[in-house]
């Protein structure tokens, strides 16, 4: 691999673990308003990597009326009072994040996510420091992952070419938008909402296009300093 000039990282399931209180949270939410059959699983079958437009969009469909108004609102709320709970970092991960600063590799956040949410998430995980102003997120653009102009408007911003950036991804809609885009990708299991399925998402993330697919945060820090080195 060739050092990359920028890292584009995915933030939920891949910096914080937030995964499962997301999917939690998300399917509670979904059978309140009527969606019966919505579980954590299904939720993450269906929904992993997908912006939160799109899930309102399918509950409008399997309701047969516009999903209730205040469906994000409550989601969200579910979401934030877990977060209270305890929101844990994916410290390997934000080890690297630092390693990769300090080596001069340009980093952001390209989230699906609203801004007001991924900016909670960032200050819940006391992350909100190492990333500033480049933090992108789904509001930004007409279409979500898995189209690629999410991490393209991420790329413009920070101003490097899309192939000189690896985006580092847990969803299959998250690799398959940066290989769009023109850009590498590479798989990250180490959530643990994939603690059942790591090794089918694996090879799910292999089929979208990701160039690597790891577990350990650190084996993607050596990748790329490996490759910095050569």
């Amino acid at each position: 691999m060739e050092r990359p000039d920028a890292i584009i990282f995915d933030l939920d399931g891949v910096l914080v673990d937030s995964e499962p209180m997301s999917l939690a949270s998300l399917a509670a939410e979904m059978r309140a308003v009527g969606v019966a059959d919505a579980t954590s699983d299904h939720v993450r079958a269906q929904y992993l990597g997908v912006s939160l437009p799109t899930v309102k969009k399918d509950v409008a469909e399997y309701l047969g009326a516009p999903c209730p108004d205040d469906f994000e609102e409550n989601y969200l709320n579910r979401l934030y009072a877990a977060y209270d709970g305890g929101l844990r970092r994916i410290d390997e991960m934000v080890a690297a994040l630092d390693r990769f600063q300090a080596e001069g590799i340009a980093t952001c956040i390209a989230s699906g996510g609203s801004l007001p949410r991924i900016r909670r998430t960032l200050a819940f995980a006391r992350l909100t420091e190492r990333f500033g102003d480049r933090i992108f997120s789904g509001e930004d653009v007409a279409r979500g992952k898995p189209a690629p102009d999410l991490v393209l408007h991420a790329a413009m911003s920070i101003g490097v070419a899309p192939s000189r950036c690896l985006v580092i991804e847990d969803s299959p809609h998250g690799v398959e938008g940066a290989r769009a885009a023109g850009m590498r990708a590479v798989g990250f299991t180490g959530g643990s909402h994939l603690e059942t399925i790591r090794e089918q998402q694996a090879q799910t993330l292999r089929n979208a296009g990701a160039e690597a697919v790891f577990r350990d945060a650190a084996d993607v820090q050596s990748l790329v300093l490996a490759a910095a080195a050569a």
